[in-house]
């Protein structure tokens, strides 16, 4: 994660007043997936305001002391139109009603929903950076992400099992960018096989007589994790950031890295 800080404060750096100022104008992000494209493809200038969720270290997918040079906002109907920007870009899970309150103010706005798969992120990221006038920068972002997948996608072995957990208890199923991740790296999802689509739970049952060759869990320690190594003694655990599950686009190079390690140690 070193890298990715160093790249952005040379981005960020040098700016000749803080990104937002000034009245009106701009893009203005209430989603933090698109926060971490639209930090890499603009100038900071011209980014108004980002999602309060961006600035919260549980949930963004950017580093905080990048994060916090912008402004954060909870993604109200009133303060992003008392921001007056040139684009709205939100998720497509935005309340009807703040839908309806942007097209009252005569605003932009794309909504984008939850790519699952890398193909549909990659379009997404197209769809973002050519929204905002910025074609090369998501191209750029696209041509990241095939390297990665190249170098990092397995064509040969076994393919061993792995659970991957994303909060608590709260597992990664099939028809999610991050079974297609685990797939690519060689792995077979566990929860997918239980029968588990997208995202939920599964029953301690269904974990100790079908047991997973690894655990994937964004966290160190908690009752998630404790009640996991009761449960499955002799299996390996290994952790996946949580910095790495929240989104997408960008973030899927590192993503694949990471889970292809783990595949490799076992």
């Amino acid at each position: 994660m070193r890298r990715g800080a160093i790249l952005f404060a040379l981005l960020l750096g040098g700016c000749a007043q803080p990104p937002g100022a000034g009245v009106g104008g701009g893009i203005v992000s209430t989603n933090p997936c698109v926060d971490s494209v639209l930090v890499r493809i603009l100038p900071p200038s011209r980014i108004a305001a980002i999602s309060h969720y961006s600035q919260d270290p549980s949930a963004t997918s950017i580093p905080i002391a990048v994060a916090r040079r912008f402004r954060g906002i909870a993604g109200t109907a009133e303060e992003v139109i008392a921001l007056h920007p040139d684009l709205v870009i939100a998720s497509t899970y935005t309340p009807p009603a703040t839908q309806a309150a942007y097209a009252r103010a005569d605003l932009k706005t794309l909504l984008v929903g939850i790519p699952d798969s890398i193909a549909e992120s990659q379009a997404q990221v197209t769809q973002i950076a050519e929204a905002v006038g910025a074609p090369m920068g998501g191209a750029r972002i696209n041509a990241q992400i095939d390297r990665a997948v190249a170098r990092w996608s397995s064509k040969n072995g076994p393919s061993p099992s792995a659970l991957l957990y994303i909060s608590g208890d709260l597992a990664t199923g099939g028809n999610t960018l991050l079974n297609d991740m685990m797939t690519r790296v060689g792995f077979r999802n566990a929860a997918a096989s239980y029968g588990l689509t997208h995202t939920g739970t599964l029953s301690a049952e269904t974990i100790v007589t079908q047991p997973p060759a690894v655990v994937i869990a964004s966290e160190r320690a908690g009752r998630g994790t404790a009640l996991r190594h009761r449960l499955l003694p002799r299996t390996p655990q290994a952790v996946f950031p949580r910095v790495l599950i929240n989104c997408g686009g960008p973030t899927i190079p590192l993503a694949l890295e990471r889970l292809a390690t783990i595949r490799a140690g076992l």
